[in-house]
Order: structure tokens, then sequence, then C-alpha cells
């Protein structure tokens, strides 16, 4: 199983002995690995460094991870992955909302964690230059830049977490063409199952938000009734 070689991951979890373990088991497989107690030291690290990666704890003490996921999407696009309790469905949801890449449902298996955090690490392959694909996409004020995985909206760059910049990915590689549910959980890395396709759901309805000037009434990013979802540039 490949690990992103010196990829630097913040694990954030109020349990000395879960951080511990997860710490060790990381830096085993190749990682760095700094360990926070909770949101306000989370915080304190995060002032100073830049992480690929951010495995975050719901439930703790004091500020709870999904509200640190909300504030920190404010500022930064750092793949997050949060750890919920074993049938909190709604917190998996919230967080998902609050900009959350991926959950991992409390006890897991260590090797689950390595696969989640190397396939959320993994990019979407780079689209093939000698492919058709045109190099912008004109999505109303919107202009995305194929090669590059930017999004525009005038001269200002357009904020993407790093699975809406795979979606992004996914979807300009074949405009106009439809893309299930259940291949873009596949094209994502994440394990098949109803619970991922709706968190699919969740992300493209946040895409949306930055695309669409009505989210409720998509033009570019439509949904194809049994076929899945559809970039439709101008």
């Amino acid at each position: 199983m490949s690990t992103q070689p010196d990829a630097h991951l913040l694990i954030v979890d109020d349990d000395e002995r879960i951080r511990g373990l997860l710490q060790k088991f990381l830096m085993r497989h190749g990682f760095w690995v700094t360990a926070a107690r909770d949101a306000e030291h989370a915080r304190r690290i995060l002032s100073g460094l830049e992480f690929d990666m951010i495995v975050l704890d719901v439930m703790m003490p004091g500020e709870d991870g999904i509200s640190l996921t909300r504030s920190l999407r404010e500022d930064i696009t750092t793949p997050i992955l949060l750890l919920t309790a074993k049938n909190e469905t709604d917190d998996r949801i919230a967080g998902l909302e609050a900009g959350a890449d991926d959950y991992l449902a409390k006890p897991f298996e260590p090797k689950e964690l390595l696969l989640r955090i190397n396939a959320i690490l993994r990019r979407v392959p780079a689209v093939d230059a000698e492919s058709e694909t045109p190099k912008f996409l004109s999505l109303g004020p919107i202009r995305y830049d194929v090669e590059r995985g930017e999004m525009w909206q005038g001269t200002d760059l357009v904020r993407l977490t790093a699975t809406e910049s795979q979606l992004m990915k996914i979807f300009s590689s074949c405009p106009g063409e439809p893309v299930s549910r259940a291949k873009l959980v596949e094209d994502l890395g994440r394990d098949r199952g109803q619970a991922q396709e709706r968190a699919v759901d969740v992300q493209i309805t946040r895409l949306r938000r930055k695309i669409e000037q009505d989210p409720k009434q998509p033009r570019y990013l439509q949904t194809v009734r049994g076929a899945g979802y559809m970039l439709a540039p101008d």
C-alpha cells in the first residue's frame, strides 16, 4: 500500500491514548505527524505550520470538530478527515456540510484510516494533455482552468476544498456527459455504498454554491435523473 511520501498530518483528538497510537501508527507508515489535544491547541499549531491533511475528532470538550472544520474552511482548503461516533449520521452530514472531505466512524481499523488518508491525498490523475479537453470551461461568470484545476470569478480565485477540486477534475474531463454517483464515489477513492453516495450529494451541493447563481435551480452542474450529475458549460 503506497503512502504519500513525507505528507505532514495534524491529528486532533482529546484522548491521549488514541492520539499516541495514531501518531505511532502513521509515522510507521512514512508520514510526518503532529498531534493536538483540542481545537484551541490545533489552532495554535495551524497558525505557524501548514499541513497536507487534518484528521479531526468530532467529539471534543470545548469546541467540537464540526465547528472547528467550519471555522478552518474560512481560511484554508487543507483536506479534513473527521472521526465520528458509530451511529451519528447527523454528525457526518453536518461535518461534510461544514467542509470536511470525508469521515470515518469510530471504532475503526488503523488500516482503514490509512486507506482513507491515502485516498484523499491522492489526486484524481491529471487530464491527459493530448486529449481534446478544452483549456477553460465557462460556467456563466465562473471560469474553470482545466489544466491548473483553478476556478475564477473575474479576477478572484474561488477557493475549492480538496474534494471539490477532485470533483471538478472528474466533471471537466467529460463535459456534457453524466457521471453516476457510484462512479464519483469510486473516482474519489471512497468505499462503495449508499452512505458514501449521500456524502457525494452533500459535496455536490457545496460545489453548486460556488458555481451556480441559484444553487437550487442548477444550470451548470445538473442532476440527470437516473444517470447522476453532469457539468454543462456554456
